[in-house]
């Protein structure tokens, strides 16, 4: 074959190379143009009709003062010329005011002949409408006027929007002007990268990112000049991966279904077990017949609604006086009781176990340890020993309950440090995720731990390790770094130790959305009366709210304090505010408890002695357990809920008392020391330790006006409702899913050669 033919056959192949990538590449243009425009035409009508509700606001509130001061001398003439001078903004349409009868009195020479005052009986709209009118459309907002706090009557604001088709014409060119910009971007780039894999360019770029060189004769010189490109490289698809993951957040409507299709999809006939020391259900033995009870765990929260979804089998310790009596001779009960959905599997442990694995080096030592909350880890060989055999027991009953020799496991928590690198000794096929529910130290406090080493390497057993925040991810990097030798790639924030990698990622942990029983709530007037009766409230007095374990973190102590303060410094809040504090016990049987809920008591004590009068208590200390349903109703009885903790990891507390209010009342009081506050910015952010601040961000809390509440809870009911448990359930299991897709490839092509 001649040179010139051989030219024309590798200049036919080029041109066939690249319309196969640019038809495609024009015909998904188009038809993403096609549907983006429409969707920008809504949101741009929506986007200025919410600013024109925010102007319409902000003109009443300005006017209010006014106008109310002209009715109530009756001064038409003041009136008009003050409507006439505000409707000389070249959008406002027109202005209008209606007695409280239902007749209009005033109004400016373009005021619609069409609207009508609202009827003696009936309410005033209580949202902005569109109207068309010859003139084209028009956005009303009806606002009271209110006189000495009493309606005097409403006050019409007409804005012309003439201007946003002008504007959503622009837009449009904009984006299609964009659109082709893209496509000429897009196209080159395909061309380019098409024309480099055919010339076998891609290769080597494979082997840039998988750190090798590009010219095998100058590897060490390569690698050594291509180290930081890289490094640049892996962050930026790491970057692109996460953007992607949080578009796809904001498409994705998280919930049980969609739970359901992503396992189905994704993992397949794969087998899911759980690992926690907390049990979901008690059973407990009563005077007449067994009790179920569910425990005050944001654990068992967030991650029941998973198994659930997944139908899978959750292995825990059982510590109930009637779990023995449930269960099968498998030690398995079908859970939940009232419809079952998945299988409990319960782990005996004798009292001398529980007291060395789980009260001593569990929460006497790491508890302590992560929260940094100024008490002592206290460290004993003899826990440790307890703490490794349970860790071992687990491990055996995982391997027991797996029907397959890679099944997925969700290791919760710090109880079972050892237990991932049990699982890969026991099932090397296995993925397995383990999300710790508390914070990670920094190397300096997590190096006091005399078991460090091994504490890491069983943490290091894990495909994924999950922590709620980067920052904690960040600590945990560093902390390996510090104290094992190990392979870490910043960058990928991954891990490479004997032979394992792992994954350390953040996955913010939240609650299920809607809760389960928001078909069945009593209405918040009603949980309000209940709540009164019950504790013998004033039906007039503000309500404040706290709900913890009775646990040294969470700093009630201190929010009790800021009670105090804000009694001290408001006088007059006293007898128009009271406190509950729900606290459920907790690990009542470590001294450091025993203590601190003898402290509580005695402020509490103290506080009431100070300012009680009469039938009115400023505090209401409850230590006892309160079912879920019940805990709801007082989220939806206080007008305030304070989440002061000292150090947390998110704190769930805060997202149930946002999923409770949807009648968009109430303020959230929220420590910068949980991770829920690097979400949640509509809370009012306080220092714990800062008595004043936080007794000041009460009492503005108890003074917000409505409609302020109204935007900030609005705000953060749909962050909880868009990154809720499903969410982070399913991101865990998609990032697990790739990875055992990748490890079933990499074991067929090492087969094949």
């Amino acid at each position: 074959m001649s040179p010139q033919s051989t030219k024309q056959i590798k200049s036919f192949r080029s041109l066939r190379l690249t319309l196969r990538f640019i038809i495609p590449l024009i015909i998904a243009m188009t038809l993403l143009a096609y549907a983006l425009l429409p969707l920008v035409d809504r949101l741009t009508l929506h986007w200025f009709t919410r600013d024109l509700d925010i102007r319409s606001q902000l003109i009443a509130n300005t006017m209010q003062e006014s106008l109310g001061e002209f009715l109530e001398q009756g001064n038409a003439a003041r009136i008009n010329s003050l409507m006439r001078r505000a409707v000389q903004d070249d959008r406002l349409f027109a202005m209008g005011f209606c007695d409280g009868q239902g007749k209009l009195l005033y109004k400016t020479s373009k005021f619609p002949e069409d609207l009508t005052c609202p009827s003696p009986n009936a309410p005033a709209p209580d949202k902005p409408s569109v109207l068309a009118l010859p003139s084209g459309m028009v956005h009303v907002a009806v606002k009271p006027v209110l006189i000495a706090g009493a309606l005097s009557g409403y006050l019409f604001l007409i804005h012309d929007m003439s201007f946003v088709e002008s504007r959503s014409a622009d837009t449009r060119k904009y984006i299609v002007f964009l659109f082709v910009v893209l496509f000429l971007v897009i196209a080159f780039i395909t061309v380019l990268v098409a024309h480099l894999s055919w010339r076998g360019w891609m290769t080597g770029v494979r082997s840039l990112l998988r750190g090798e060189s590009l010219v095998k004769p100058f590897a060490r010189e390569s690698n050594s000049e291509l180290q930081p490109l890289m490094g640049d490289l892996r962050a930026l698809l790491r970057t692109i991966d996460a953007e992607r993951k949080f578009a796809d957040d904001v498409t994705i409507s998280w919930n049980p279904d969609k739970l359901r299709e992503l396992l189905y999809k994704q993992l397949a006939r794969e087998q899911i077990l759980v690992v926690s020391n907390r049990e979901p259900y008690i059973h407990i033995q009563g005077q007449e017949r067994v009790e179920i009870q569910r425990p005050a765990s944001g654990l068992v929260t967030a991650v029941e609604p998973v198994m659930k979804a997944c139908s899978g089998t959750w292995i825990a310790h059982g510590g109930g006086t009637a779990d023995r009596e449930v269960v099968d001779k498998n030690d398995h009960v079908r859970v939940p009781p009232e419809n079952p959905r998945y299988t409990l599997r319960r782990i005996w442990l004798s009292e001398e176990e529980e007291k060395g694995y789980y009260y001593g080096f569990a929460n006497e030592g790491l508890w302590p340890l992560c929260h940094i909350a100024h008490v002592r880890p206290i460290f004993r060989t003899s826990d440790w020993e307890y703490y490794e055999a349970i860790n071992q027991r687990f491990a055996d009953a995982v391997v027991k309950e797996a029907t397959k020799d890679d099944p997925v496991v969700l290791v919760q928590d710090y109880h079972f440090a050892l237990l991932p690198g049990m699982l890969r000794r026991k099932l090397p096929k296995a993925t397995i995720i383990t999300f710790w529910h508390i914070p990670w130290p920094n190397p300096e406090s997590f190096g006091i731990c005399p078991w460090r080493e091994e504490i890491l390497q069983g943490m290091l057993g894990s495909t994924i390790l999950g922590f709620h925040t980067p920052f904690h991810c960040k600590n945990f990097l560093e902390t390996v770094d510090r104290y094992l030798e190990t392979r870490i790639e910043h960058a990928s924030s991954t891990i490479f130790h004997g032979g394992n990698l792992t994954l350390v990622e953040a996955y913010p942990i939240s609650i299920q959305w809607p809760s389960p029983w928001q078909d069945t709530q009593p209405s918040v007037e009603a949980c309000r009366s209940e709540i009164c009766e019950e504790l013998k409230i004033d039906k007039n007095c503000l309500i404040g709210l706290g709900v913890d374990r009775l646990d040294y973190t969470k700093g009630i102590l201190e929010r009790l304090r800021a009670v105090e303060n804000l009694f001290e410094n408001h006088p007059e809040m006293v007898g128009k505010f009271s406190f509950v504090q729900i606290a459920a016990p907790s690990r009542s049987v470590l001294e450091e408890y025993q203590a601190f809920e003898a402290s509580v008591r005695a402020l509490a004590a103290h506080i009431n002695q100070r300012f009680a009068a009469g039938a009115y208590q400023p505090v209401y200390l409850k230590i006892e357990h309160h079912e879920p349903e019940d805990v709801n109703r007082y989220y939806r009885a206080a007008d305030v809920c304070m989440v002061t903790s000292l150090h947390d990891g998110m704190n769930l507390v805060a997202k149930e008392y946002i999923a409770s209010r949807d009648d968009e009342r109430g303020v959230l009081v929220l420590s910068q020391f949980t991770g829920a506050a690097h979400e949640l910015y509509e809370a009012l952010i306080v220092n714990p330790y800062h008595i004043e601040q936080t007794a000041d961000a009460l009492y503005q809390a108890l003074t917000m006006p409505d409609f302020e509440q109204r935007e900030r809870m609005r705000s953060m009911r749909s962050m909880v409702r868009d990154f809720n448990v499903y969410r982070w359930a399913g991101r865990m299991l998609i990032d697990a899913a790739k990875i055992r897709q990748r490890e079933k490839l990499a074991a067929r092509i090492g087969i094949q050669t």
